[in-house]
């Protein structure tokens, strides 16, 4: 199987601001409950075509982000057809190989997998995502003294390998996953933005 993916993601999470994680250090609170979502501005995955599609996963990670043991829900957009959502979980599980298998590997166990609507809108650094009825965030960048987003680079750990974060946070992130036991609403924690080129 043979994918090209390019577009946005947006990351929150219950860690105040910075993540830990990024750098391969404990969560704040020991356990880190978030929201990791990509969409594709671009795509195709053994010749289908994904542009325009959101996945999301809602995750509870009980430890060190690189020990691995997540446990996740997975969401993709509403408009995604069966063969779309088919090749999509071929490559989140780590089936197809390439970069996305590397994060795939820390996963533990998936308790769902779902349709939804999803409304991704996030851009620069700034933006919202809604994902169904129980996932909410915002996000705002922060900025340096010349006006430019703040980045984060070269960290051990990354979800989009190789490219560098809009570093932010979030007014408002909203997630309730009872199989996860996720029940947040959270105002100004971590949140993390940026662009991706994923190719195997």
């Amino acid at each position: 199987m043979a994918y090209h993916l390019e577009g946005r993601l947006l990351e929150v999470c219950d860690c105040r601001v910075l993540c830990p994680c990024w750098i391969g250090e404990d969560p704040d609170n020991g356990t880190c409950d978030t929201i990791v979502a990509y969409h594709f501005d671009k795509g195709v995955i053994d010749g289908i075509d994904v542009t325009d599609r959101t996945i999301a996963i809602v995750a509870h990670l009980p430890g060190n982000i690189l020990k691995g043991n997540w446990r996740i829900a997975v969401y993709l957009d509403d408009k995604t057809s069966d063969r779309q959502m088919e090749a999509l979980l071929k490559v989140y599980t780590g089936q197809a190989g390439g970069p996305i298998a590397d994060i795939a590997k820390l996963v533990g166990e998936v308790v769902a997998v779902e349709r939804v609507p999803i409304s991704f809108n996030v851009d620069q650094g700034r933006g919202t995502i809604k994902i169904g009825d129980n996932q909410y965030a915002e996000l705002e960048p922060y900025q340096g003294a010349t006006g430019i987003n703040t980045t984060l680079t070269d960290t051990i750990f990354s979800t989009v390998p190789g490219a560098p974060v809009f570093v932010g946070k979030s007014p408002h992130y909203v997630s309730k996953q009872p199989a996860l036991g996720i029940d947040v609403d959270l105002k100004g924690h971590n949140a993390l933005q940026s662009t991706f080129v994923f190719d195997a």
